[in-house]
């Protein structure tokens, strides 16, 4: 399956959850995920590959600094993946972390 018909579906997806899942384009900082997955109250990145592709070594440095933010950062190769990411995205446990 093509990427972009991947994509489209996470999109549907996102929304159908009353979400929303904008392309997060970042200017002078490549390798950054393809897009955001904003749910009520949580926050991850997805990048997008075709069937069978993976990140490369400058995605995989970008998706481990956001890990080390405490973000989510998943892979999606494969339609079938989408409820199982939206799913963990939205049960997953937000962290607040308060200065002072």
């Amino acid at each position: 399956m093509r990427e972009k018909t991947i994509e489209r579906k996470l999109v549907q997806a996102v929304r159908a959850m009353g979400g929303i899942a904008p392309k997060f384009i970042s200017p002078g900082f490549d390798g950054m995920p393809d897009r955001l997955v904003l749910l009520p109250n949580k926050i991850a990145f997805v990048e997008v590959k075709r069937h069978g592709e993976k990140p490369s070594p400058l995605q995989e440095a970008r998706h481990g600094l956001l890990r080390r933010l405490g973000f989510k950062v998943y892979v999606l190769d494969d339609e079938g993946q989408i409820q199982q990411i939206l799913n963990e995205v939205r049960c997953a446990n937000g962290r607040l972390i308060s200065k002072g």
